[in-house]
């Protein structure tokens, strides 16, 4: 019996395709208007959205993708683009492609992209390392909507989430000792995760608990008192309480009680982007230097690295 043609989703949550007020306006419509970030009965939010948080939010952000872009476009369609390329030369049977939540290339794209090369299965790997309804149930919610219209359904294997996978974790792990032995070892290794609304997790999401996962068995590896690591959330938006403890607000904490060292990582990040490269490795190690602290270095996500790429080659090949 034949074995069915394979291909391989990679899917991520999008950026805008310039670092202009209109670009980044049509991508935070976007995704600011899908009930998985924003669960805010439509009738009060879209109003708020798109009468003040999308005027007054598009040119402030705008002006921070301008800090961070990159020669050949934004850093996490730039790093994307690098892990469909490394993966498909690693996986030369398995067709590649990239979607994304929001903006271009759609998912829609990339799945009709491995349906025009004849392929009947696909493996989706959501490149979020921890589950969230916010993220890995919006890329669900999307391919469930997008195979809603067709005639043909692909057989689907969907990775719910990776947290305490093997090679994620000695991935993570050899890019902080690499650090350490570049930077020197710090006071302190501060591990941070986007956050989201602590009522999501209230109401059943996981993803606090895929964060300890992974924060528990990358502590195990690198072999660290646990005294010397912290988890924190970042990215926090609106009002409404969210995971704690805040990144910015301990890192200005840390800073006044005398820590002076620190080194940041973001696992939740497996491609770097405006909040790992503007709001990590700019904005809050100024909170740090400002609160006293004297040396702070940002660990890079894993983009392209080779281990990386090899986890996601073992990842997929393990399902298909």
């Amino acid at each position: 019996m034949s074995q069915a043609k394979t291909g391989i989703l990679l899917a991520n949550l999008g950026t805008p395709e310039a670092p202009t007020p209109a670009a980044v306006k049509r991508y935070l419509r976007q995704f600011l208007s899908d009930s998985r970030v924003v669960d805010t009965p439509k009738l009060l939010w879209w109003p708020l959205l798109r009468g003040v948080i999308l005027p007054i939010r598009s040119p402030r952000v705008a002006k921070l993708y301008q800090s961070v872009w990159m020669e050949e476009g934004s850093p996490l369609m730039v790093y994307s683009r690098r892990q469909e390329k490394a993966l498909a030369a690693r996986l030369p049977d398995m067709p590649v492609a990239l979607g994304m939540s929001y903006g271009t290339p759609s998912l829609e794209s990339a799945v009709d992209k491995l349906m025009a090369q004849g392929v009947e299965h696909i493996v989706v790997l959501a490149l979020y390392p921890q589950y969230s309804c916010s993220t890995v149930a919006a890329v669900w919610d999307e391919l469930a909507r997008i195979l809603s219209t067709r005639r043909f359904i692909p057989g689907i294997t969907f990775i719910r989430d990776y947290a305490d996978n093997e090679r994620y974790i000695a991935a993570l792990a050899s890019s902080v000792r690499a650090s350490f032995a570049q930077h020197g070892e710090p006071d302190l290794l501060l591990l941070s995760y986007h956050g989201i609304p602590q009522r999501y997790a209230d109401q059943g999401d996981d993803y606090p608990q895929r964060c300890r996962d992974t924060t528990r068995e990358l502590v195990s590896a690198l072999g660290l008192p646990p005294e010397k690591v912290m988890m924190t959330f970042q990215s926090r938006f609106g009002r409404e309480p969210w995971l704690t403890p805040y990144t910015d607000e301990t890192l200005k904490m840390l800073g006044e009680k005398g820590v002076k060292h620190i080194q940041v990582m973001s696992p939740g990040f497996s491609a770097d982007c405006l909040e790992t490269l503007e709001e990590i490795a700019v904005q809050n190690r100024e909170f740090f230097l400002e609160a006293g602290g004297t040396k702070y270095e940002y660990i890079p996500a894993l983009n392209d690295s080779p281990e990386h790429i090899e986890m996601m080659a073992s990842l997929v090949t393990s399902r298909r």
